[in-house]
């Protein structure tokens, strides 16, 4: 296998990797192609025989490590937001472990991959965050992570219990299916046709009192209905236009890609993306982002009749 066959083979995990490190999909896109370009200057130090794998993981958390570095992208200790936080499209996380190369062989796990849990581990200090992560997610041991990172073990282990500790004080993720459930695609499609209706009743029926909305990289928040019944109103009553909602999935999350035709206009177009949460049969969480991952979902910029639901 020659050095391009062997990179290809393993870019996707290694950008959710990256995106896991940055919890920005664009930066992962940078991160990865950074992990190449080093990768290949570096071919002459791979021992043939050896781990490539992990080899080119060690790369990647080098190369994500310095783009932190480089960015200097840590949330204000008064904040719980990353205001740099993008979604990662479902049909692409499908892609980590091909059907036809040993299916079992890497599990992208709902809890690792959540908008919640990235959010959570960006408030760590980075070299902790590369510690979880391969600790934790890729299940490396002590001494391949020391290496990895150019620690001593023990400095590594403790590494790891600070991560740890840290994260045992936000809310704790329930171990989920890795994928939409049923219930959860029934819920999506309900609220499309009530957002489609542009009925307001019938949307905030389907949502929990305490829902939470929230826009990245925006710093608006809605907490409960109370404040986000208001935004809901003005969406569908203030003469904005007609809302056609086609449904995806983003991080192993229902998803909800948003098309606006404004008043006399003739065309659907791109306008937002918002990824669920569910909970006890109702939402209980948006994450509003704008439209410029439409590519990457393979979701077009424009509606058309016949695609209209």
């Amino acid at each position: 296998m020659d050095f391009q066959q062997l990179f290809e083979r393993h870019r996707r995990e290694l950008h959710v990797h990256c995106y896991r490190m940055l919890a920005s999909f664009t930066d992962a896109d940078d991160a990865v192609q950074e992990t190449f370009l080093r990768a290949w200057r570096g071919r002459d130090d791979f021992v043939p025989g050896t781990n490539a794998r992990a080899w080119l993981y060690r790369i990647a958390t080098t190369a994500c490590l310095d783009a932190i570095r480089r960015n200097n992208r840590r949330p204000p200790s008064t904040s719980t937001e990353v205001s740099w936080l993008q979604p990662y499209p479902d049909r692409l996380l499908d892609q980590v472990a091909p059907p036809d190369e040993q299916p079992d062989a890497v599990v992208v796990a709902r809890e690792t991959i959540e908008l919640a849990y990235l959010t959570a581990i960006q408030m760590l200090p980075a070299r902790q965050r590369a510690v979880l992560l391969l600790r934790d997610v890729l299940d490396w041991s002590a001494a391949e992570t020391a290496e990895a990172l150019e620690l001593t073990v023990p400095a590594a282990n403790s590494a790891l219990q600070r991560a740890r500790a840290t994260l045992k004080a936000t809310p704790e993720r329930d171990r989920r299916p890795a994928a939409p459930t049923r219930q959860e695609r029934e819920l999506l499609d309900r609220l499309i046709a009530a957002h489609d209706r542009a009925d307001v009743g019938a949307t905030v029926a389907l949502l929990r009192e305490d829902v939470r909305v929230t826009m990245p990289p925006l710093p608006m928040q809605y907490n409960g209905l109370a404040e986000f019944r208001p935004l809901l109103e003005r969406a569908f009553q203030s003469g904005m236009g007609d809302w056609r909602l086609v449904p995806t999935s983003a991080n192993r999350l229902p998803a909800a890609a948003s098309y606006l035709r404004e008043p006399g206009g003739t065309e659907f177009r791109a306008f937002k993306l918002d990824v669920i949460r569910m909970d006890g049969g109702r939402v209980a969480e948006f994450t509003t982002f704008d439209a410029a991952l439409f590519e990457a979902f393979e979701l077009p910029g424009v509606l058309r009749e016949s695609q209209l639901r």
